[in-house]
């Protein structure tokens, strides 16, 4: 029985398609399946990106290919599907996981941003979806892995279009997930991370004197990456990898207005006191410049302490605000 369970945890061999797996996230997760022994498809849109990737894999003697593709195609897609089935006949793992964000302004970000923000988030993951669970259904087994980030549930400041993006494709896989609810070997999961300290922060497009650098409270896409290992062996609906993605969400659920407004005050005030600029359209339109890693910046040991003080200090903060008024009103 013991080994039965082992087998069935194990993902030796199994075959996983990871997208935007060039940097970032989706880098850490290549890696943390090759180092399973899972045959790894890497998939993102510069060739560059996922040369680097697939040597790093086959130094961990992982069964590797890097395929060129933008998600926001369908035809691109549907060739990754079809490449990937060619290496053992069957996809055990889809991870949606290739994703741009545009932030400033809403009226000042261009209408063509917006759109490819929506084609390579929405778009890409209905094309990644519809291919698995095609592929899924015909083998009568497979795991759907989504990086939805906590998007899903709160906006993000001065990121709307984005943010639309995220609700929207939490929507679509709830909906999924209700789908295949009648096939006991196939499942939908959906990862609700926080911002992470990882290269897309550098790669966004920014507009309207928006900044983004990567604050303490940031997590380690390597421990995301490991979540995204624990769903491939034991699947779950939801899940939140840390404390502070669960913290940061509890308290919009309790404080939605509060928060929202607080954190785009926040923002704003910043971009008041940057100098202008042109706007910088980063890889919502372009693959992915340099850097190429896993981190947007060398992580800190004492990161993830100030961290949780931060969050802590922030909900303390909120609540307090939220009581004064609650005892004014009364």
């Amino acid at each position: 029985m013991k080994d039965a369970v082992r087998k069935k945890g194990s993902l030796n061999g199994k075959t996983v398609v990871i997208t935007g797996a060039s940097s970032g996230v989706g880098r850490a997760a290549a890696e943390a399946f090759a180092i399973q022994g899972a045959n790894v498809v890497i998939v993102a849109r510069g060739q560059k990106g996922i040369d680097e990737v697939v040597q790093a894999c086959r130094d961990m003697n992982a069964r590797v290919i890097g395929i060129a593709a933008d998600m926001s195609v369908n035809e691109d897609v549907e060739r990754v599907a079809n490449e990937a089935l060619k290496i053992s006949g069957k996809i055990d793992v889809w991870i949606n996981n290739a994703g741009v964000m545009a932030s400033g302004k809403f009226e000042e970000i261009p209408m063509e941003i917006h759109e490819q923000v929506i084609k390579t988030n929405l778009f890409g993951y209905m094309h990644g979806a519809y291919q698995a669970i095609r592929i899924f259904k015909d083998q009568d087994h497979g795991i759907l892995i989504n990086n939805v980030s906590i998007g899903g549930f709160m906006p993000a400041p001065y990121s709307a279009v984005y943010s639309a993006t995220k609700y929207g494709i939490r929507g679509m896989m709830v909906c999924l997930q209700g789908e295949i609810s009648n096939r006991r070997h196939i499942h939908v999961c959906n990862l609700y991370p926080q911002l992470q300290n990882s290269t897309g922060n550098l790669h966004s497009a920014k507009y309207s004197g928006f900044t983004m650098s990567i604050p303490p409270i940031a997590s380690d896409p390597r421990d995301t990456a490991a979540k995204m290992v624990r769903l491939a062996r034991h699947p779950q609906k939801d899940l939140f990898p840390d404390l502070t993605s669960a913290a940061i969400t509890n308290m919009y659920r309790l404080f939605p207005k509060l928060v929202i407004n607080a954190a785009s005050a926040a923002v704003r005030v910043t971009m008041k006191r940057n100098r202008p600029k042109p706007g910088d359209p980063g890889n919502v339109l372009e693959n992915s410049k340099e850097p190429l890693r896993v981190y947007g910046k060398t992580p800190s040991s004492t990161a993830n302490t100030i961290g949780l003080a931060l969050v802590a200090g922030l909900g303390i903060g909120i609540a307090l605000v939220a009581i004064s008024k609650a005892r004014k009103s009364a």
